[in-house]
């Protein structure tokens, strides 16, 4: 449905894209993350034809969206800043968005309000607050009835009860219209509730992009203790993270469960435990070696 492939965009000689490729499935919720300088926005604007690469290829449905009208009638934006124009209240954009937008369902719109009992729809959108004016983002997308949603940080500065609302009517579109959506943001706890592909971003290019339980399958946390001093751990490939505390010793290792598990118990220790691990803490692991100085923040 979204593909991305070997994107590059450079502004005044800094290169903010570095042959990015991003695959996005119809229907999925993909949650893209990275730390803040790695590139996100400025993918998300040429998913959306707001900016044109360099180099590389962005399609929508099999066909390129810079310039191409008929492709972003699917989209639907919600950028980080929302822009609204000078003066203009709710029911001015709902218009506005009616003469874009070919599905626009006026009824849907109407039905929606209620959801949004907060907003007066004849007052001007510069008076309310950022929150209030994401909700009225959210509305009028919803609105339009886009087989694309994109979001960049979505429901920063609502609350949490509307954070709730917002990612109910979402996921019920993603239900009964199968609306792929793309959102990235960096409250990776709410992403870990709603997604079922992540990628991770950093320095201009997708480091990993897996679905989000094969992701969790394959990145381990083990804490096991042993008698006397530690043995040698150096045959477990690809591990991320090893700490201790007092005899016990915790180890991030990304690879095969049971084959890790198998070379922990031929060192015979005292007792040995597999923990779940979270996105956040696959992600700040992931990003250990080349964007932080990773210590025990997880454990």
């Amino acid at each position: 449905m979204i593909q991305a492939r070997n994107v590059v965009k450079t502004f005044d000689g800094f290169c903010a894209l570095k042959g990015t490729t991003l695959h996005v499935k119809k229907g999925c919720v993909y949650g893209l993350v990275g730390p803040n300088g790695a590139g996100k926005t400025t993918l998300i604007r040429h998913l959306t034809g707001v900016y044109k690469q360099d180099a590389g290829e962005v399609y929508i449905d099999g066909e390129p969206i810079w310039e191409n009208p008929a492709m972003k009638q699917k989209i639907a934006y919600i950028p980080d800043d929302v822009f609204y124009f000078q003066g203009a209240s709710t029911e001015d954009m709902c218009k506005f968005y009616r003469g874009i937008y070919k599905n626009f369902d006026i009824e849907l719109f109407h039905r929606l309000e209620e959801y949004f009992p907060k907003i007066d729809r004849k007052k001007k959108l510069r008076s309310l607050s950022k929150g209030m004016q994401k909700q009225v983002a959210f509305w009028l997308s919803i609105a339009c009835k886009p087989e694309i949603l994109i979001l960049d940080e979505p429901v920063d500065g609502l609350d949490p009860v509307m954070r709730k609302q917002v990612w109910s009517i979402l996921m019920k579109e993603v239900a009964d219209r199968n609306v792929t959506v793309l959102v990235s943001s960096h409250n990776l706890r709410e992403l870990e509730d709603v997604c079922d592909h992540v990628g991770i971003m950093s320095e201009g290019s997708i480091i990993l992009e897996r679905s989000l339980a094969d992701m969790q399958e394959n990145t381990i946390k083990i804490q096991m203790a042993f008698e006397g001093e530690v043995p040698d751990l150096s045959d477990i490939q690809d591990i991320l993270h090893m700490s201790h505390s007092g005899r016990v010793y915790t180890i991030i290792a990304r690879g095969n469960q049971a084959g890790i598990t198998a070379k922990i118990e031929a060192k015979k220790p005292l007792f040995y435990d597999l923990l779940s691990l979270t996105l956040e803490e696959i992600f700040i692991y992931e990003l250990g070696g080349a964007d932080y100085e990773v210590k025990d923040i997880c454990l």
